[in-house]
């Protein structure tokens, strides 16, 4: 019967054997240890979970389960967090009755004090008992946690000599079963002995708050925070994380009364480089960055709080608004970041003038609601400031909502036990006695007055003081005042009025006169009269109308002006080339100016001019100018001359003496149709017409010329009569 027993034990190991390899296991990473009196093997790491064990008989039970969080390490800083199994094992309590046979020494070489970890103590057995075969037991360690299981097979040995039924027999210690930080395993234990027991326990494994895991499993360890600042942007580097772990980086602004929502969140795997734009960069802005882990450690780094730029867009992102909802005055301070300010309320009596603190009223801005000023009433005169620093870093006034009082009324304040009045004014409290505000009369002239008003009820009381403490203020209207002194400014305005009236009487002939030459001046003949003037253009529509308009608004100036082509009988006697080079010849002599019109053909005809260096088809005749005594007859043979190569042979002498510095030149382009001067006209003045008709003008008439008015007056007529003809 024992045979049959061991028969079927080697069969179900070989079983189990056969399964763990099929799985593609080798040898095992978990380890195996048993205390002393027990011989342990560990026949698989992972076999199928639920198998069922045959019964052996009484052969071992299970005595206590223990779980213990440990870790299992490959090298200094990997390590992962896994659950060593303790078990207690013993022999089932026997059937029938004890021998009742005293207790005995332990043999030599077997521990009869307590084990290693329960400190229970080894039962000694008789002689007859040492000569029992061991016992073999075959023992099932389950591990389930909430995605995975594993199970794993161990074959245990006992000599039935250490102990009697019932008692301990040692510890078998299995490294062990595996699982996440922060979670919980539920390991199960059972033998193949006969109605076996089995023992369940969960374990919570620890998160990284665990000192051992902190510095040895990865997951647990936290990257370091470096920040680049540039110009446009800040780069955010982590650091030393490890790779293959997943990290998230949050962006966050720091607040006591709370972060502005869950910030920005960035995940990564391994080290990473983050860009901020230099815009989104404030004081509070901190960085945060942990491993994906349960409940992980965090790395923290407020960067820039020491930032001058940041607060400076922090300041200018922050917004002050004043509620005049209720009965007293409230203000409240919005900003991305607390802001280490003070909310100072003061009177401002002239909008561009100081703005002068109110004694007592003076709080620390605290988060972002509304704050009050003491029961301070509302009055257009009542500023909040907003200071940092030892400056002021915002305004708000009332002065542009409808609230009772007026913009010139007098604050007075009166301090606690003290029946004396005291005027706010340029930043001190100046007593009544030596007041005076209207400018006229002696010092303390509106003391009985005021103190009056206050009696009386004529001055608003816009604050009151708290529990009898504090500074009374009254707002007290001036305007009654100040009428004497605006009469004194009427009468100083009517005084100068007449004495004005009465120089202008004794001046009368004078002023007469002055009358008469700026009369005579507008209707003289002309600031450029005794000019003379030859207007070349050529014969194309868009220049013709240009220089009959240009013609017709110059005469009235007094220039006397010539175009060509043109002329009339003269060119018909003379011919086009002749009576040009003659009347560019006369003008010259005359002290005159050559006026080069420039329109889209003259431009292409100084641009041949320019490719040919002066060969103009039919120019040759224009230099046989015919003598004085030679008058050209009806049968005489006028060359034929086209228009435009009539402005081209006129730049036959406009060129040369351009170069030489001869004579007076100007050019007029119509800046609608030509953009540029041709190269060969440069050295000439040139003025792009009708928008610098002005130097235009000056340039006809010559240095020195002007006398009396100066030509603006002109300018426009001669300007809008080029427009009207270019149809502009």
């Amino acid at each position: 019967m024992c045979g049959l027993g061991r028969r079927r034990l080697l069969l179900l190991l070989l079983l189990l054997l056969a399964v763990g390899t099929a799985d593609g296991h080798g040898v095992p990473r978990d380890t195996l240890a048993c205390s002393q009196g027990l011989a342990c093997r560990l026949l698989d790491t992972d076999v199928l979970c639920g198998t069922e064990l045959p019964g052996l008989g009484h052969r071992l039970a299970l005595a206590r389960l223990r779980l213990v969080p440990v870790l299992r390490c490959s090298g200094p800083a990997a390590c992962s967090p896994c659950l060593e199994v303790r078990l207690r094992l013993a022999l089932p309590p026997a059937t029938g009755t004890g021998t009742g046979q005293p207790r005995r020494p332990a043999p030599s070489g077997i521990p009869a004090a307590e084990d290693s970890d329960e400190g229970g103590r080894w039962s000694p057995v008789d002689e007859a008992a040492s000569s029992q075969p061991n016992i073999t037991g075959l023992l099932l360690l389950s591990g389930h946690a909430y995605a995975s299981s594993r199970c794993v097979a161990v074959e245990v040995q006992a000599s039935p000599a250490p102990a009697l039924h019932g008692r301990p027999l040692g510890w078998v210690t299995f490294r062990c079963f595996e699982a996440p930080l922060g979670s919980e395993l539920r390991v199960t234990a059972y033998t193949n002995s006969r109605g076996r027991r089995r023992l369940s326990q969960w374990q919570w494994v620890p998160d990284c708050s665990w000192p051992a895991a902190q510095t040895a499993v990865p997951q647990c360890q936290v990257p370091r925070l470096e920040v680049l600042p540039g110009p446009k942007e800040v780069v955010v580097q982590v650091q030393g994380a490890t790779a293959g772990h997943s990290y998230t980086l949050r962006l966050y602004h720091n607040q006591s009364h709370g972060t502005s929502g869950s910030g920005r969140t960035v995940t990564a795997s391994g080290s990473m480089n983050y860009s901020l734009p230099a815009d989104e960069v404030l004081p509070c802005l901190c960085l945060q960055v942990w491993p994906e882990t349960q409940d992980p450690p965090r790395a923290t780094l407020c960067p820039f709080s020491h930032d001058v730029e940041a607060w400076e867009r922090l300041w200018a992102r922050s917004q002050l608004v004043l509620h005049n909802e209720g009965q007293a005055l409230t203000s409240s301070l919005s900003a991305p970041c607390d802001l280490p300010a003070e909310l100072v309320p003061c009177w401002q009596p002239e909008p561009d003038g100081p703005c002068q603190a109110l004694p007592g009223l003076q709080q620390p801005a605290v988060g972002q609601g509304p704050q009050e000023f003491g029961g301070l009433r509302f009055h257009p005169n009542l500023c909040v400031q907003v200071w940092s620093g030892r400056q002021v870093r915002l305004t708000q006034c009332l002065r542009d909502r409808a609230l009772p009082g007026r913009a010139d009324d007098l604050l007075l304040l009166q301090h606690r036990g003290n029946a004396s009045l005291c005027a706010l004014e340029r930043g001190t409290c100046t007593p009544l006695a030596s007041f005076t505000r209207t400018g006229v009369g002696r010092p303390g002239l509106l003391e009985q007055e005021l103190r009056r008003d206050v009696v009386a009820g004529h001055c608003r009381q816009i604050r009151h003081p708290e529990n009898g403490t504090g500074v009374t203020l009254w707002a007290c209207p001036l305007h009654k005042y100040l009428r004497a002194r605006w009469a004194l400014a009427w009468m100083g305005v009517l005084l100068g009025a007449s004495c004005l009236l009465l120089l202008l009487l004794l001046m009368k002939e004078d002023v007469k006169g002055w009358l008469k030459s700026l009369r005579a001046d507008y209707r003289s003949e002309g600031p450029l009269r005794g000019r003379r003037a030859l207007l070349v253009h050529a014969a194309e529509p868009a220049a013709e109308r240009a220089a009959c308009a240009l013609t017709a608004a110059l005469r009235p100036l007094g220039l006397a002006v010539s175009a060509a082509p043109g002329g009339g009988s003269g060119v018909a006697a003379w011919g086009p080339l002749p009576w040009l080079h003659a009347q560019h010849r006369r003008v010259l002599r005359d002290g005159g100016t050559i006026i080069l019109l420039l329109s889209p053909a003259a431009v292409a005809a100084a641009r041949r001019w320019d490719a040919g260096a002066g060969d103009v088809p039919g120019a040759g005749e224009a230099f046989s100018i015919p003598g004085p005594r030679h008058v050209p007859g009806p049968d005489d043979d006028v060359p034929a001359v086209a228009p435009c190569e009539a402005f081209a042979a006129a730049l036959s002498c406009t060129v040369p003496a351009l170069a030489a510095g001869n004579g007076r030149y100007v050019v007029a382009r119509l800046e609608a149709l030509v953009p540029a001067v041709p190269p060969a006209l440069r050295a000439a003045p040139a003025f792009a017409l009708p928008s610098e008709m002005g130097g235009f003008l000056r340039a006809l008439a010559g240095a020195g010329r002007w006398r009396g008015r100066w030509p603006e007056p002109y300018v426009a007529a001669v300007a809008e009569g080029l427009r009207r003809a270019l149809g502009q």
